[in-house]
This record gives C-alpha cells, structure tokens and sequence, in this order.
C-alpha cells in the first residue's frame, strides 16, 4: 500500500476516533478499540496480525501502568478521607500569611494533585476557597485560580497522577526523567497562570460565594483531627524522591553496580508507590482508628476511577500498535523531517487538535502519544528527550479548556461563573499553563 494511502488511513482513524468519542459520546475505550481494528483492516493487515497487534499493544502497555495507577489511586484515596489535603491548606497558608495565601493555595494544588485526583482534591479543598471569600471580601477567582492552577499543573505535568504515567508508558520514557522535566516546566507554569493571572483577573471579575453551593458544602473536620503537616509532605515526596534517585544513580553508576541495582528497585515507580502506599495505610489508616474493613472499602473505592484511566491507556497501547504494524510511524517521521519540524512541536500541535476538539485531557494525551509513538524509533529519540515529550503531549492536552471539557462545568458551577467568565478565567488559566509548559520543554530540548 502506498505511503499517501497509510497517512489517509491514519487521518481517517483520527477523525473517526473523534467523531465517535464526540457525537456518538462512545466510551473512548470502546472507540479506540473499534477504531484500531478498523485501521488495522483497511491497511492490509490480515485478521491473525490484527489480533497479535491488540494483544501486543494492550499486554504492553497496561503491563507498565496498572501498577502504578492502581497503587497511586489508592495511596490517594487513603490521603483524601484522612484529611491530608486540608491539613496541607491550612498549615502553608498560615505560614505564608494572609497577604501571599493565593501563594499557599498554587503551592497546595502543585503538592496534593500528585496523589489526588484534581476534581476530587478541588472539591475537597473548594470550601477553604469560600471561607477566604467571605472573611476578606475578595474575588472568589483570587483565591480560586492559583489553587486551580497548581492542581492543573501537577495533575498534567508530574508522575504519578494518571496522564503524564499513561503517556510515559506509551512512550516507553523513565518516570525519572518526565517528573523532573514536569517540575522544570510546571513550577513557572503554575506561579503565572495561579498567583500571578489570579490577581490579574480577580479585579476583571468579581466572583461572590454561590449561596446555592455554599448551602451544599459539608462541614470541614476539625483541624484537631487532621493529620500532621510533616506527614503529608513526608507521604506525597516519598515516591517522587525514590524514582528521582533511581534515574540518578542510573546516570552516574555504572551497571551491576549493587547500590545502583537497590535503587533501580525500590526506584521503580511501581515499588515506590508500593512501599508509599503501604507507609500511607499504616500512618494514616491503622494508626488513626481505620479498621482493616474501613482500608479495604476505601481502597476498593479508589480503583474505580483507576480502572477507566488504565483501560483507556490499553486501548491508546493497541491503537499506536496498530500505527507501528502499518508503517505509518515512519512516513510521518520522514515526512516531518522533510518539513523541518521538530517532533516537540508536532506533539504539542496533534495533542492540542485533539485537545480542543474532543475535551478530554486523558484521551488527547493518550491519542497523541499513541500517534507519536511509532515515529520515535526511526526517529532515534530516547533517553531525555523522552520525558520532554511526555511534557509536551501534556502541555498540548491542557490547552484552552472549554465547553466541552467537564473541567470548564466544574469550576463554572462550583464558583458560580457564566460561560463566558469561565472562557476569560479557567480557560485562560489552562492555556497559559499550556503555553508555558510548552516553551519550556522546547528550550530544554535545544540544550540537551
């Protein structure tokens, strides 16, 4: 089959993809497997390849993360229900002062969305938002957006939250690498889009508490019954620390190496989260009266959401398996470097199309990595440069949230915007996260 025919036919499983997930609202796990058996046969592959790509290209990359969501989600979970996040909240903003809180609040998503879910830790920490409101008279976006924007940042950019790991998987990148590169790109990205943008438009838009919501909200725990400060910060740095060691002594010490080969293990993203989450449910369960039925529900509850995400990346694995078995990775690299564009720019464009398009930020990140992973080999990208990838498929897949992503409803309902307040704040706050992110993975990788 002709090159022109390969590209038409990948476009094609695009755009089907897109239209199923959009208009038909088809479970985007279900379309990617129906769209993957649809390339695969309108490429010419018989029915036995088809089958050994879907197994390929599930077993692979479902067999790198579902460790690692799995355990993260119920490391995340045992956080929630413990209080963790509020106790975080409250000690930086004391510490930080009421003049720079809106500093407290960025810093506070930047560290919670690690081992929580943005909704679920937004909705935990959204009455802490309304108290501020009320007591100082300001914008509800003052002290909204920088929240936002820390939980934004760390929820794309830093392993082991689910997208950047899926994508890293797809890739075949060291969590190392992507977490540093995360924290590189995330740290400027979230001080302009939170504190910085926050003050800008809380004096554009003022936002009163919705009576409505504020009627809704549970009580907060009483902060004697939160967990200590250096506990939280000790659990949530744990397993970032451990793989950041691994990558390091991967770099400086040579193989066999027995300090390296102890760190190569309880490095591996997998371990860290293992022994975090084992520390987690002892510290935070057991010792504080959970009982072992209580740990078990909590847990059980945490892989609900873990399950979708890890199944979706599956499907991701088995679609750019389908791409590697036709061919296309390498007309696209051929036809990129005919083009003279940097792959970096490339994947944030292909995550930012999709982006826009279809909504979800899982699901663009997903499709372009899937997309992006058959041309890395005839490319002869590794190393580093992977894990800058995986940022700038993130970057991408944050851009300009808007009336199709359940994130722009969200922080519309809970601070009680129009649309159009939600375009100029939200909105804009994703896509100067975006654009920065972007920017900064594009001058790492003209250093390295």
């Amino acid at each position: 089959m002709s090159s022109t025919a390969l590209v038409l036919i990948a476009a094609f499983g695009i755009a089907l993809l897109l239209f199923l997930v959009m208009r038909t609202k088809l479970q985007a796990f279900f379309a990617l497997i129906v769209v993957s058996y649809i390339v695969g046969l309108l490429s010419g592959m018989n029915t036995s390849e088809i089958l050994k790509a879907v197994q390929d290209g599930m077993g692979g990359t479902v067999g790198e993360i579902a460790v690692i969501i799995g355990i993260g989600a119920m490391f995340g979970e045992v956080l929630k229900v413990s209080g963790g996040a509020e106790r975080l909240a409250l000690t930086l903003m004391k510490k930080f002062g009421e003049k720079r809180v809106h500093w407290a609040l960025m810093l506070t998503g930047f560290i919670i969305s690690i081992p929580v879910f943005l909704d679920v830790a937004f909705v935990i920490l959204v009455p802490i938002l309304y108290s501020m409101a009320q007591r100082t008279k300001k914008s509800l976006l003052y002290f909204g957006i920088p929240l936002l924007a820390g939980l934004a940042v760390t929820h794309s950019f830093v392993p082991p939250t689910p997208g950047p790991i899926a994508v890293a998987s797809l890739l075949e990148a060291n969590i190392g690498w992507v977490i540093l590169f995360g924290l590189c790109a995330g740290i400027p990205a979230a001080i302009l889009a939170g504190p910085v943008f926050g003050r800008y438009i809380a004096k554009k838009i003022h936002v009163k508490v919705p009576e409505v919501m504020l009627e809704q909200m549970p009580e907060q725990k009483d902060e004697k019954e939160l967990p200590s400060f250096g506990m939280i910060v000790f659990l949530v740095l744990i397993p970032l620390i451990l793989i950041l060691t691994n990558t390091l002594s991967t770099a400086v010490l040579e193989e066999g190496n027995n300090v390296r080969a102890v760190f190569e293990f309880i490095g591996n993203p997998g371990v860290a989260l293992t022994i975090t989450a084992l520390l987690t449910f002892y510290l935070l369960g057991t010792r504080r009266g959970y009982s072992k039925e209580d740990l078990q529900q909590i847990a059980s509850k945490a892989l609900e959401p873990a399950g979708v995400i890890i199944l979706i990346t599956g499907a991701g694995g088995v679609f750019g398996q389908m791409l590697v078995e036709t061919g296309v990775g390498d007309i696209l690299a051929n036809a990129m470097a005919d083009l003279n564009m940097p792959i970096i720019v490339f994947a944030f464009i292909v995550a930012a199309v999709v982006r826009i398009a279809q909504g979800s930020a899982t699901v663009s990140m997903v499709t372009a990595g899937s997309l992006i992973h058959p041309m890395i080999e005839s490319l002869g990208i590794g190393g580093p440069m992977l894990g800058l990838l995986v940022i700038a498929i993130a970057s991408g897949a944050t851009i300009a949230s808007h009336v199709n992503d359940s994130g722009f409803w969200m922080v519309n309902r809970f601070f009680g915007l129009s649309e159009k307040d939600t375009l100029r704040s939200w909105t804009m706050m994703e896509t100067i996260i975006a654009l920065v992110g972007f920017v900064v993975t594009l001058i790492i990788s003209l250093i390295i």
